[in-house]
């Protein structure tokens, strides 16, 4: 991977584990409707100014109506449920919950698209899930915390699986570009009235503020620019080990700016999860296939 890529992967992976930071900074303030509105708002027209340059307008006015569809599952739904999850979780912890969307995207598309499912992925399900359970009952364990925010932070890599093999359904050929900026433009449409029930009573401090646009402008509308010049550059099987940066980036943020603590075992259960990912989407066979060519070479 030549060093622009690698460096491109290293930024978007420190970008989108610093989201997590923002959403737990900005959403007591905001309210979760009212930041997600603030989110896509601000990441539609971010997206907007590099597709009219690009060109790409024609694809996201023709299919709408998927694309708005993927809208509502791929960044309204998600982006509320983690907003949920912030108000209860530490940033550290939903970053290793939000590596578990590859899984639930590979479990999606092999019931649904009925892709194939080697026994390593299956496996690799098993293990992520076994890392999700460890986690789950360290954080149970602590004083006022439920299961309620670790399922709403699954349900939100559901929708994230779900979207994938949505639009390999319904969007194949389509410019990832357009999907995006239109998904994002009819998030804030949608989640507009609830929006305005639910804004909050006093305005959000300069602190909440900054870090909601940036969550926004970095957070959503730079990261998908990144990640799909990422995808165009060396493939989606590449870009995709995104997933493995983020947890990581996410605790040491959480280290540095929140002063957040994760136990030791739920170290191991975001360890068990990265695992899994690694399995479920093949990282690994493909790794030992490099290594074997590499050999081969040598020899």
């Amino acid at each position: 991977m030549p060093v622009k890529d690698v460096v491109a992967l290293l930024l978007l992976g420190a970008i989108w584990g610093g989201s997590f930071i923002f959403m737990r900074v900005a959403v007591p303030e905001f309210g979760i409707f009212a930041l997600v509105e603030v989110r896509t708002l601000l990441a539609t027209l971010v997206l907007l100014v590099v597709l009219v340059f690009k060109g790409g307008m024609q694809d996201m006015l023709v299919h709408w109506k998927a694309i708005a569809l993927i809208g509502a599952i791929n960044t309204a739904i998600p982006f509320a449920l983690f907003n949920y999850s912030s108000l209860h979780l530490e940033a550290g912890v939903n970053a290793i919950l939000n590596a578990t969307a590859p899984m639930f995207g590979a479990l999606i598309a092999f019931v649904w698209l009925s892709d194939k499912l080697t026994k390593p992925a299956v496996l690799g399900l098993i293990i992520g899930f076994l890392g999700v359970a460890v986690i789950s009952a360290q954080k149970i364990g602590e004083q006022g915390i439920s299961i309620l925010p670790i399922i709403t932070a699954l349900l939100a890599t559901t929708c994230y699986g779900l979207a994938a093999s949505m639009m390999k359904k319904y969007l194949q050929g389509v410019r990832p570009l357009a999907v995006a900026t239109g998904s994002q433009a009819s998030a804030s449409l949608l989640l507009l009235p609830l929006a305005l029930y639910t804004m909050p009573e006093a305005m959000p401090s300069a602190v909440a503020w900054n870090n909601a646009i940036a969550l926004a402008v970095l957070g959503t509308g730079i990261a998908y620019i990144l990640y799909f010049s990422l995808i165009a550059n060396v493939g989606p099987a590449k870009a995709i080990t995104v997933a493995y940066l983020v947890p990581l980036f996410g605790i040491v943020w959480g280290l540095i700016f929140l002063s957040e603590a994760l136990s030791v075992q739920t170290l191991i259960g975001g360890g068990l999860i990265l695992t899994g990912v690694a399995l479920t989407t093949g990282v690994t066979k493909t790794f030992s296939r490099k290594k074997a060519d590499v050999n081969c070479r040598v020899n």
